[in-house]
């Protein structure tokens, strides 16, 4: 369905605003900036503000509805024959090889991460953010493995998978504030990812595995 002017409107304006207090955030930090003086800066009300976002937290981590299901979806489209790890671990292994930004691969992400490093209220949000993640991900390998409601096995394949994704991120974002460029970064990821597959278990490895034909 093609998007209608009032929706793209309310994009544009959702993006407007989430772009301006980035950049009042970056500038002066998160605890310094107030929404009144991103509604200023954006020529906006507080109250359209706070319509677009209820919280300050979400204007600068306005992404994060994207990243909750992330880790599901690659375990939903995982192809035949693969297990959930495989699938995990190829679509990581994709955006690291690739330097994507989607895992912090880019010019720019080490002013992101001073942000949250200066910000308590922003560390305590991307820890709930994780909890979302992984709780998210619990639920799909319940669904997708037909494990029975008392079964551990879902909530513990998803614990070790979501270890892998925010150690990897954790990684990348240290990296990218100590000043290295994305390119070499990507290549350091890719051993780290390597040598995580090495400690997970093949239980882990193998389960939820989708049938090869």
């Amino acid at each position: 369905m093609a998007e209608g002017l009032r929706e793209r409107k309310k994009r544009q304006t959702r993006q407007h605003l989430s772009d301006v207090a980035t950049w009042l955030f970056v500038e002066r930090g998160f605890d310094a900036v107030t929404i009144a003086e991103i509604a200023e800066a954006a020529e906006v009300s507080v109250n359209t503000v706070y319509n677009y976002f209820p919280a300050k937290e979400d204007l600068f981590l306005d992404r994060s509805r994207g990243v909750v299901d992330r880790l599901s979806r690659y375990v939903r489209g995982r192809g035949k024959g693969e297990s959930a790890a495989d699938a995990v671990l190829r679509e990581l292994r994709i955006q690291v090889e690739g330097v994507s930004p989607t895992v912090g691969l880019m010019d720019g992400y080490a002013s992101f991460m001073r942000v949250i490093e200066g910000a308590d209220s922003l560390k305590a949000r991307l820890w709930h953010i994780g909890q979302e993640v992984q709780l998210h991900l619990e639920a799909t390998m319940r669904e997708e493995s037909g494990a029975d409601a008392g079964d551990p096995a879902p909530d513990l394949v998803a614990g070790q998978l979501c270890w892998v994704h925010s150690t990897l991120m954790a990684y990348i974002g240290g990296q990218m504030v100590a000043g290295r460029e994305p390119d070499e970064v990507s290549r350091d990821a890719l051993v780290l990812m390597d040598e995580m597959e090495d400690l997970l278990g093949e239980k882990v490895l193998n389960y939820a595995r989708r049938a090869a034909a």
